[in-house]
């Protein structure tokens, strides 16, 4: 009976009867299908203006450098400052950066040296509002027990994008021009900018108010790196964008060079990607509570890494779309997994700054699309793509290893939540002797 009720459309959906996180999902909704629209244009005017695959890489690299770069910075500043009102500073200029793009594009004066200059000023931008938006994320949810169920849906909500996105950019694109996808990209970030105005935000603490930048982000460093769950689980994400999610960026080679077709193609390949993200997402929704997530995290590992491997060798578009789902699939379940299990275990006056360390983990791709630049470019865009795809399914099986002594860390944690009841706490501390988890995690 219990099981029947976790698939129950009130269950899937119930962080949505928070209003903020319900204005939050509605605004990002309309605005993530816009940021794939822009995505897939960027990469496919590069390609056409370039012909090159290291320059695919360059702009990837040129958009993520800030990430690796300033997010540290940005976490601290999370925490101290108001994220909403970070938020809305930097997606108005988020609206202006696609702004400029759709002008140069639409009066045919658009250059490589614009799109590198205007995909590190997005990068900046994104520096600073990843760490606040994910922060962010507790304060539009009352219920701790909702966040997971938030967190998940807003992954459904990037891979609805995601499928939907990349599918109209390739028909726009064919039909009148990558121009029109930078418009409606600028003109989305109106809805997100409305959707945080309109919300009734309570202030929190400001605990770190008055402590220097430098301090703040040392505190947040030795958080970081003595808390062995937080510690693994960045480890982990660090690998996969390092060598799995750039591989994304080598899309219009594929579409061109393996199943010899246009921007259409290129948009179905990556539709193919969102709609296993998407189906991974809806069913971390269903699920009641955190618990059993670390071992989500290197089963979708595997799938993964596997699902790149299969795919760089075939050469059949429809095996390929397949794959690409199961790709979505676990790649999403893998990263929506980490996030919800950092988000609950965090110390609420140090979130924005793990947070911030996520979002640094993000920019560790910005390595990686030079890696798969250069190796595309070397050995040529199939076996490269094949390469990481095994080093992504190695290091899954890595933190399969040290998830046991993960979850002994994590469980008292979750008690203190509340996600665990009291009667399994119980049992817990009969079989544990008082101390000694407790002295473990202060290590």
């Amino acid at each position: 009976m219990d099981k029947k009720k976790v698939f129950e459309l009130p269950a899937m959906f119930r962080a949505l009867r928070h209003r903020n996180f319900r204005l939050f999902f509605m605004g990002q909704g309309i605005s993530l299908i816009g940021t794939w629209l822009q995505s897939t244009a960027m990469s496919w005017l590069v390609y056409r203006l370039t012909g090159s695959a290291f320059l695919l890489g360059v702009v990837g690299f040129c958009s993520t450098l800030p990430l690796f770069v300033l997010s540290p910075f940005a976490g601290v500043l999370s925490d101290r400052w108001k994220r909403r009102t970070i938020l809305r500073f930097t997606q108005s200029l988020a609206l202006i950066q696609a702004s400029i793009i759709a002008v140069l594009v639409m009066t045919n004066t658009v250059q490589p040296w614009h799109i590198i200059g205007l995909s590190l000023f997005l990068g900046i931008i994104n520096s600073f509002d990843v760490p606040a938006r994910q922060s962010f994320m507790m304060e539009m949810v009352d219920d701790n027990n909702d966040l997971s169920n938030a967190i998940s849906l807003n992954s459904a909500l990037v891979n609805s994008a995601r499928l939907i996105g990349p599918a109209i950019a390739g028909i726009l694109i064919a039909l009148v021009g990558e121009g029109a996808c930078f418009t409606l990209n600028a003109l989305s970030f109106i809805a997100v900018i409305y959707a945080l105005n309109q919300m009734k935000v309570r202030d929190r603490a400001m605990t770190h108010k008055n402590e220097r930048i430098l301090s703040g982000l040392k505190t947040g460093f030795e958080y970081v790196i003595g808390f062995r769950p937080i510690r693994s689980i960045l480890l982990n994400m660090s690998l996969v964008t390092l060598i799995g999610l750039p591989y994304v960026t080598l899309m219009p080679v594929f579409a061109k060079n393996v199943f010899h077709g246009g921007p259409h193609t290129m948009g179905f390949l990556i539709s193919s990607i969102g709609a296993g993200a998407l189906c991974g997402a809806v069913y971390l929704a269903s699920r009641k509570n955190v618990l059993g997530l670390g071992r989500y995290i290197y089963m979708a590992g595997i799938l993964y890494g596997t699902a790149m491997a299969v795919f760089s060798f075939t050469p059949l578009m429809p095996v390929a779309m397949l794959v690409l789902f199961f790709s979505g699939a676990g790649m999403v379940v893998m990263i929506a997994a980490s996030n919800t299990i950092l988000q609950t275990i965090s110390d609420e006056d140090k979130r924005g700054r793990v947070m911030s360390f996520w979002s640094l983990t993000a920019g560790m791709s910005t390595f990686g699309n030079l890696i798969y630049g250069s190796l595309a470019s070397a050995i040529g865009a199939p076996r490269a793509v094949t390469v990481g795809g095994c080093i992504v399914v190695i290091g899954a099986l890595v933190f399969s290893r040290e998830l046991p002594k993960l979850r002994e860390i994590v469980r008292p944690i979750y008690i203190k939540h509340g996600i665990i009841k009291e009667l399994n706490a119980g049992i817990y501390a009969a079989a544990n002797p008082v101390g000694i988890i407790e002295k473990k995690q202060s290590r």
